[in-house]
């Protein structure tokens, strides 16, 4: 199972939304969704928590899952398992990824996130 998320932000108006890119054996599902008004960090692990949430809700829990973000922060946050800025988004995306059987995480550049980064635009507009 693959999962990507993205973020996006308008930074004037903060509205934030998230794209969600979930691939089993070669079968895609994409979700986007409207995120409350906040900074583009704690956008992309609402985001993240989104994806797993999703990913939880459609294929049930104990999923091998490889979870590729755009975002170091997150990338390293989990990594470490600590975030002094984003310890409630941590805690709640940890709490899902835990549901999980396995999950290998890891930093992808934006160029190698288009799914997610459309997807996270496309939820932007809808916004509107």
């Amino acid at each position: 199972m693959q999962l990507y998320t993205d973020a996006a932000t308008e930074p004037a108006t903060k509205q934030s939304a998230a794209g969600i890119l979930l691939i089993d054996n070669g079968h895609q599902q994409q979700f986007k969704q409207i995120l409350p008004m906040t900074d583009n960090h704690t956008a992309e692990f609402l985001a993240a928590i989104a994806g797993f949430k999703n990913l939880i809700d459609h294929y049930g829990p104990e999923q091998a899952v490889f979870f590729y973000t755009d975002s170091q922060i997150v990338a390293e946050s989990v990594s470490k398992g600590y975030s002094k800025s984003f310890a409630v988004e941590l805690q709640t995306l940890l709490h899902l990824q835990d549901q999980c059987q396995v999950v290998i995480t890891q930093w992808i550049p934006e160029s190698q996130n288009h799914g997610a980064h459309q997807l996270a635009q496309q939820g932007l507009h809808l916004a509107h």
